[in-house]
């Protein structure tokens, strides 16, 4: 639980910013009803017949790609989802030029969906989808709505633009992020345990002034100077 005293100082630091960052993880969408991997009632903890680690890598996608398919419409998209105070309290900030950008490990557009504008979405996007073999670009509901593996007219898989595992990370959106937080004076780390590499370690190019770390639980590593906040985001937010 987070204290008075965290709270004035968290408003103070937003406050004073202009060039604010803000980093999140999969702790930003579970109070929106989307589950996470990793904790005790995440995706992780579930019993299937393969790891889902092995569900979301580029070689099951190729291997197995129908129970793929099952997978990831069961699984990994929700259309009902919508955005929380989280997500709502930092497009406010974009919009009265604290903040710069978004840099998101999420996959479910709900930074946008709150009208967030500059978004980086390291993981990609369950709205975007494109054919493997000649590119043209499908909606989501194209994928959601079809039955077994969604094909496109040339006869090729389409397949939904998120990285799997296996699979590296867009460089130009990687460079994006990179810059936005060298340029940060506020870089707010949220609703991420730092886990996942190589997105945990865009951490160590901020050299700004405040560093805020807003997390349900520790983080996986110590961040040297930051402000700890022990705290749903969402709910963190809502006071803010």
């Amino acid at each position: 639980m987070y204290s008075a005293e965290q709270l004035n100082k968290f408003r103070s630091i937003i406050n004073g910013s202009k060039h604010a960052v803000f980093f999140g993880g999969a702790g930003v969408s579970t109070e929106s009803g989307i589950p996470d991997f990793r904790s005790q009632d995440g995706i992780y903890s579930r019993k299937y017949a393969y790891p889902p680690e092995y569900m979301l890598s580029a070689t099951f996608f190729r291997t197995h790609t129908a129970e793929f398919f099952d997978f990831y419409r069961d699984k990994m998209v929700y259309p009902g989802a919508k955005p929380n105070a989280a997500h709502i309290k930092l497009a406010q900030w974009e919009r009265e030029g604290r903040l710069s950008a978004v840099i998101t490990q999420n996959i479910d557009g709900l930074h946008q969906a709150a009208g967030s504008r500059n978004v980086l979405e390291l993981h990609g996007s369950v709205w975007r989808n494109y054919c493997t073999r000649c590119r043209r670009s499908y909606p989501a509901d194209y994928v959601l709505n079809c039955a077994g593996v969604p094909e496109c007219e040339c006869g090729g898989t389409v397949k939904p633009d998120v990285v799997l595992y296996e699979e590296q990370l867009n460089g130009d959106t990687l460079e994006r992020a990179v810059r936005f937080i060298r340029n940060a004076d506020t870089l707010i780390v949220g609703g991420t345990s730092l886990n996942v590499y190589p997105a945990a370690g865009l951490v160590d190019f901020f050299s700004g002034g405040n560093l805020v770390v807003i997390n349900k639980g520790e983080a996986a590593r110590t961040l040297s100077g930051a402000l700890i906040i022990d705290a749903p985001i969402a709910e963190f937010f809502s006071a803010v």
